[in-house]
């Protein structure tokens, strides 16, 4: 099955999400196939006929499912951690991976705090006695928040809110996070510090980290020996990043106070030598289960699916070379893409080196999005596996082109111009007019003003009466409608250039007549694929 991005798709969903998530699909025109408790085999088997796959933690999809899904263009994780998907795996073979990171933030900072006052004030223990028949009132004797010391490993979204709300019970904030300036955490009333320091002074240490090779274990036990002994461990991000055996050693030796933990490194869990200590606070991964969290993560996920099944900037990709498009840049994402492709249809083979430029206003924004979609249009007709934002660069080092942008914020006859130049060939394309239309302004150095279309013919001619007659006649005689066309000049006087746009394919028998018309001296034929159609 060939599917083209901007097409209605099937999507295929494995795991409850909100059921507005789900009609935004539906209204969009997909086929939408809600699948539970698929086993291995059984996803195998739907996985081969998808263009789109939403999952939550529950699903793994493995190196082999994404080869079983040939027709896949995203795969979408109704929330934050992406340990149950092979990224590698899908942009190796272009599929993009989108997820919901600030969908569950609030709920996981919440329940952050919340297990940090159930440790510190032994809630759970307590209410646990009292149901059982027992009035265990100085067994239970807690601490107060205010003047502890909370270290913080990991001042991301989720850390932030964390030292936010801390801030209102007047505790001293210490964070961890090589990847965050000074002044800013000071700007939150956080100091850093290294990772031991912080160890050696928290009262209360919470983690907010991904769980990555360098995270894995990082709450060990050497860790652990700095620590005081009123020091209380949260993790509420993912299990595997606070060994529990380390932890739950400490504990019972009293090393440290306690823990409270949401997360673990086998899930589900009823077995962890954390359970059995009366000093520890365990919840089974509820950071996000609340009703608001997952009604965001399921419409979040549904509208980062459908940019992608429309070929759109995805905000939320996790593996595209791209961070922004800007309201500036963004209108330009189509245009882009088919120069790309016309550029493909002028060349009768691709150059070593290709330079795009953007000029103008756009010039002075990041355009990264921009070159991904031009390279996306110039490879898609040649390539023979799917050509997306997620391995379009990877295509085009496997077919030898080098890709060269350069922005300048200079404009000669236009506000903007995207220009891309290789070998003998050269394109240029703008946006005009408040409805921003689409136009070719330049095809190898000669002025033209005309819409892209899906069928094209460009020619090089004498500069002289009665070539474009015979051009003209040819393709009457030939049945060939023509829709518009243009007449271009060099500024060096190397000629003439014709653009013609018509309503059918021109097949390569027609080319030849007529590049056979005397002064006619090349002939290119451009037929865009509907993934290149705006």
């Amino acid at each position: 099955m060939t599917f083209y991005i901007g097409t209605m798709a099937r999507v295929l969903i494995t795991e409850n999400i909100a059921e507005a998530g789900v009609a935004r699909l539906r209204e969009a025109g997909h086929t939408v196939e809600v699948k539970l408790n698929l086993t291995e085999d059984e996803l195998l088997i739907e996985i081969a006929t998808a263009n789109a796959v939403i999952i939550r933690s529950a699903t793994t999809i493995s190196q082999e499912v994404i080869e079983k899904g040939q027709n896949l263009i995203v795969i979408g994780r109704a929330g934050i951690g992406l340990d149950n998907v092979d990224v590698k795996a899908a942009t190796e073979q272009g599929i993009m991976v989108v997820n919901a990171p600030k969908s569950n933030i609030l709920s996981a900072a919440e329940h952050t705090i919340a297990l940090m006052l159930a440790q510190a004030r032994n809630i759970p223990q307590a209410n646990a006695a009292l149901k059982s028949g027992r009035w265990e009132r100085s067994e239970w004797t807690g601490v107060e928040l205010a003047d502890k010391t909370l270290g913080i490993i990991g001042l991301g979204r989720i850390g932030k809110l964390v030292a936010q709300r801390a801030l209102s019970f007047g505790m001293n904030l210490v964070a961890y996070d090589p990847f965050v300036a000074v002044d800013r955490a000071r700007q939150l009333s956080v100091e850093l510090m290294p990772l031991k320091n912080l160890i050696e002074i928290s009262d209360f240490v919470t983690v907010h980290v991904a769980k990555t090779p360098e995270t894995l274990n990082l709450i060990n036990s050497e860790l652990l020996s700095y620590a005081k002994p009123s020091l209380r461990v949260i993790n509420v991000a993912r299990g595997g990043i606070v060994n529990e055996v380390d932890l739950a050693e400490a504990i019972k030796s009293g090393k440290i106070a306690g823990a409270s933990i949401d997360v673990f490194e086998n899930e589900p869990t009823t077995d962890s030598p954390l359970f059995d200590l009366s000093q520890v606070v365990v919840t089974p991964h509820l950071g996000a289960s609340t009703a608001e969290a997952q009604d965001k993560a399921g419409e979040s996920i549904a509208e980062q699916v459908e940019l992608a099944l429309l070929g759109d900037f995805v905000p939320y990709a996790v593996n595209v070379a791209a961070t922004e498009a800007t309201e500036t840049v963004r209108p330009f994402l189509p245009l882009a893409e088919q120069l790309g492709a016309l550029f493909f249809g002028l060349s009768t083979s691709l150059p070593e080196m290709i330079e795009i430029e953007f000029a103008g206003e756009i010039g002075g924004y990041d355009n990264k999005i921009t070159e991904l979609s031009l390279v996306k249009g110039l490879f898609s007709a040649i390539s023979d596996q799917p050509i997306s934002y997620v391995n379009a660069l990877d295509v085009a080092k496997e077919h030898g082109v080098h890709i060269r942008a350069v922005t300048t914020t200079s404009a000669a006859d236009y506000v903007n111009t995207i220009t891309i130049r290789g070998g003998e060939h050269a394109i240029a394309g703008t946006l005009v007019g408040l409805r921003s239309e689409a136009r070719i302004v330049m095809v190898d150095d000669h002025t033209v003003d005309m819409p892209p279309s899906t069928h094209m013919i460009i020619l090089r001619n004498d500069d002289r009466p009665g070539v474009i007659g015979k051009v003209g006649t040819i393709l009457g005689e030939e049945q060939i409608n023509i829709v518009d066309m243009n007449v271009g000049r060099s500024k060096d006087d190397l000629g003439a250039l014709m653009v013609i746009s018509t309503h059918d394919s021109v097949s390569s028998d027609v080319a030849d007549l007529l590049l056979a018309t005397d002064g006619v001296t090349r002939c290119s034929i451009l037929n865009l694929s509907p993934a290149n159609e705006m």
